[in-house]
C-alpha cells in the first residue's frame, strides 16, 4: 500500500460517524479490538489528571513525591492536591522523554506513535516549536487531541490521525525524531522499529519509555500477565527491544532504568480515589524485579 493510499484510507471515514473505526488497511482483528478498547476507555484517572492543566496523557509518572505540596491527608483539599501531584509526575515523564530527542529545530517534524489524547505532542511543540504528527488507532483519541490542539491555536503544527503505527503515511526519511510512550506493547517490535527506521532521517533519534519484563526473572511473572490482561496488550522483554532495534538500524545511545523513579507514582496513586485495580500488579512487579520501566534512546544509522 502506498503512502497516498494509506492517507486516503485513514481519512475516508469522517470523525462524525458514530462508532467508526478509521483504521487504514491492512487491519487485523486485533487492531480492531485495540481501537474499540481505547474508543471505549473512559477511566477517570486519565481525564481527571489532564483537567489539572489541559495536558491529557496516557502514561505514568516519574520522580519523587512533593510531600509539602500534598499537605495533610486530613485536609479537605488533599485529594485535589494528590491528583495535581500525580499529573505533575506524568508530565515530568513526558519532559524526560522529550529531553532525549536530541537537537530539534522548528523546521523539523516529529512523530508520536500511539499519541493518545495528545498531551506529549502539545508539550513537544511548546518545547521545540516544530510540527508534531501523532498516530493512534482510536478515533476518539485522535478527535480529542485535534480539538485540544485547535483550542490552543496549534492546529497548524500539532495533528493526530487515525492510523496504524506499523504503516504510517509519512515519507521515508521525513521525520527528525520519533517516539513511543507506553504504546509499543500493542505491536510486534520488529514491524514497529522497521517503520520508525523508515520514516526517520539518517541520524534521527528514536525514544521509547516502556514497561518490559525482565529476562533475568526467567519468564513473565503473574503480575506482568495481569497487566497484559488488564490492558489487552503483550508486554515484551528488555532483550526483545534491543534485538529488534539492532535488526532495524536503530543503535541504542542510552538505556535508563526508571523503575525506582516510577514506584513513587504508583504508591501514591494506590492511595487515591482514582484506583483502577491494576496498581498492585505494577507495584509488586516493580518491587520483585520481574518488571522494569525503561527509557531507550536510539539513533537511526
Amino acid at each position: 500500500m502506498t503512502n497516498a493510499e494509506l492517507t486516503a484510507t485513514a481519512e475516508s471515514v469522517p470523525a462524525s460517524v458514530p462508532g467508526a473505526l478509521r483504521i487504514p488497511g491492512p487491519a487485523t482483528p486485533y487492531q480492531g479490538d485495540i481501537a474499540r478498547y481505547w474508543d471505549g476507555e473512559a477511566r477517570p484517572v486519565n481525564l481527571r489528571l489532564g483537567d489539572v492543566d489541559g495536558l491529557y496523557h496516557h502514561h505514568y509518572g516519574i520522580g519523587e513525591i512533593d510531600s509539602a505540596a500534598l499537605g495533610d491527608p486530613a485536609d479537605a483539599a488533599y485529594e485535589k492536591k494528590l491528583i495535581a501531584e500525580l499529573h505533575r509526575l506524568e508530565s515530568a515523564q513526558a519532559e524526560f522523554l522529550l529531553g532525549h530527542l536530541g537537537d530539534i529545530e522548528p523546521r523539523d517534524t516529529l512523530l508520536d506513535a500511539g499519541c493518545g489524547r495528545g498531551g506529549s505532542m502539545v508539550m513537544a511543540h511548546q518545547r521545540f516549536g516544530c510540527t508534531v504528527e501523532g498516530v493512534t488507532l482510536s478515533a476518539k483519541q485522535a478527535d480529542f487531541a485535534n480539538s485540544r490542539a485547535h483550542e490552543l491555536g496549534m492546529q497548524d503544527h500539532v495533528r493526530a490521525r487515525v492510523c496504524n503505527m506499523l504503516g504510517t503515511p509519512f515519507a521515508t526519511g521525513s521525520v527528525a525524531a520519533s517516539w513511543n510512550n507506553e504504546s509499543s506493547m500493542y505491536v510486534d517490535l520488529h514491524d514497529l522499529f522497521a517503520e520508525h527506521s523508515r520514516v526517520l532521517e539518517v541520524g534521527g533519534r528514536y525514544v521509547t519509555i516502556t514497561g518490559c519484563w525482565n529476562p533475568r526473572y526467567g519468564q513473565p511473572s503473574k503480575w506482568v500477565s495481569q497487566i497484559n490482561a488488564h490492558f489487552e496488550c503483550n508486554i515484551h522483554s528488555r532483550r526483545e527491544y534491543l534485538r529488534a532495534m539492532a535488526d532495524n538500524r536503530l543503535v541504542p545511545q542510552a538505556v535508563i532504568d526508571l523503575t525506582p523513579d516510577t514506584l513513587p507514582y504508583w504508591e501514591l496513586r494506590a492511595t487515591s480515589s482514582l484506583v483502577t485495580g491494576i496498581e498492585e500488579a505494577f507495584i509488586n512487579s516493580y518491587r520483585d524485579g520481574s518488571f522494569q520501566y525503561l527509557l531507550i534512546a536510539a539513533d537511526r544509522v
